[in-house]
């Protein structure tokens, strides 16, 4: 079953206001109103970017990060203080391409 691109972006900024809804409104840093918001966002980022691709052809300029439940693999890409540990005249974009 093909998506609706228009039904599809629809959806997906219903869901971003949602999100930040439940953000505002967040009790405490656990809250699962926010995780099951992120969850809806997330599907819905999904769904409206395959119906771009099957509609259109085209792509959305940036994807969801795939979650794990380790620890990151970047966390070496950053100082103990959280700057970033690229060596002198490194672009952080050249890097970022080399991990995706």
């Amino acid at each position: 079953m093909t998506v609706d691109p228009r039904a599809a972006l629809d959806r997906l900024i219903a869901s971003l206001e949602a999100h930040y809804n439940a953000v505002v409104a967040k009790h405490d840093d656990d809250d699962p109103a926010v995780d099951d918001a992120y969850d809806v966002l997330a599907d819905a980022f999904e769904v409206y970017d395959e119906a771009l691709g099957t509609a259109h052809g085209e792509a959305l300029p940036f994807y969801l990060a795939e979650e794990d439940d380790e620890d990151d693999e970047d966390d070496d890409e950053w100082g103990p203080d959280g700057d970033d540990a690229f060596e002198d005249g490194a672009d952080v974009d050249e890097a970022s391409a080399e991990h995706a």
